[in-house]
């Protein structure tokens, strides 16, 4: 084995040291940090109205020119719909997520499978409508049925909020069952 270049050498006349490896920053560290696509990406998920590219860019913690870029690049891909022209606002567009929602659905689980998450949660919401005597949780008055009930108002509004996703959640189902894979690519693509 060669020895190193004298250049490269500790000097060990001149008292130097080697680093302290411990204080640099893990390579895991170093490599992983957040990702600006996936800060826009998460602040977009968190509309709940339209929003202007710097209230995107407040919520992401970057950039406004960036915003601009990313929100552009997310409404060509369907992600966003471009609400206004000026100020350009932007509000995610839930048909997109949904159609991802029954996709992942598709490539995670077999028919079967789907079918029972279907059939509980089915049973789940018909539990909700006979507990409230109901057809529907918009049917619901949450201050009158705490009353009648003497349950809490948060108790109860928790538990129509849990019903709501219930029927989101059959809606996903029914979609991933009836939309067949090919059809499905047809209703929304991504570019």
């Amino acid at each position: 084995m060669e020895e190193p270049d004298p250049d490269i050498k500790r000097d060990s006349e001149n008292g130097s040291s080697s680093p302290d490896l411990d204080a640099l920053t893990p390579p895991k560290e170093a490599v992983r940090g957040d990702r600006t696509r996936d800060d826009f990406f998460d602040a977009v998920l968190g509309l709940d109205e339209a929003a202007t590219a710097s209230e995107v860019a407040e919520l992401a913690g970057r950039g406004v020119d960036a915003a601009r870029e990313y929100l552009e690049w997310f409404e060509r891909l369907g992600i966003v719909t471009r609400v206004t022209e000026t100020p350009a606002t932007y509000r995610r567009n839930q048909e997109y997520l949904n159609w991802r929602r029954v996709q992942r659905l598709q490539d995670g689980y077999s028919p079967d499978e789907l079918v029972t998450f279907l059939e509980n949660e089915t049973e789940r919401e018909e539990t909700y409508s006979e507990r409230f005597d109901a057809q529907s949780p918009e049917a619901v008055s949450i201050t009158a049925h705490a009353s009648e009930t003497g349950r809490s108002v948060q108790d109860v509004w928790q538990d129509v909020s849990a019903w709501k996703t219930t029927r989101r959640r059959i809606t996903l189902l029914e979609r991933a069952l009836t939309t067949g894979r090919g059809d499905a690519a047809n209703e929304r693509t991504a570019v």
